[in-house]
């Protein structure tokens, strides 16, 4: 099978250190739009993972604060593996830009009181969520946040 096809497979998770942001990809549409692919590493590959409830919160809380900092988000997206998300946006964005939005977006996560959309009409599993280990993970991210080249 052909794991070139897929960019995380050519990271080697072994030698990562999170929490991070790293640009993982910048792609070209066939009408020249540009879209920036963004990994928001959260926890040490193959070290832990954000339980589902946690990650879940996080999801939600970030895909409202990060269009609040950041112009042209598409989407923020968990990672399957549970270490992460993907961020990604419409030009070409920088990763210290993008950083310096995680941590004011992390931020935020740490001071909510209440998780938005967390009801059965807006949320596809509403009952499977966890505001105080989405703030767990928020803090443990903002330690030692950095730019991965």
């Amino acid at each position: 099978m052909d794991t070139s096809l897929v960019e995380s497979f050519s990271l080697d998770h072994t030698k990562v250190i999170a929490p991070f942001v790293r640009l993982a990809g910048r792609y070209e549409g066939p009408k020249g739009d540009v879209i920036s692919k963004f990994d928001l590493r959260f926890l040490q590959p193959n070290k832990g993972a954000i339980p589902t409830s946690a990650m879940h919160t996080l999801e939600h809380l970030l895909a409202i604060y990060f269009r609040k900092e950041i112009d042209n988000v598409i989407d923020v997206s968990p990672m399957g593996c549970r270490t992460g998300f993907y961020f990604l946006c419409f030009g070409e964005a920088k990763p210290v830009i993008v950083m310096n939005a995680l941590e004011k977006v992390l931020k935020k996560v740490i001071s909510t009181k209440e998780i938005p959309a967390a009801n059965a009409i807006q949320c596809g599993n509403y009952l499977d969520h966890s505001l105080s280990g989405a703030i767990e993970y928020a803090k443990i991210a903002l330690e030692g946040l950095r730019v991965l080249e």
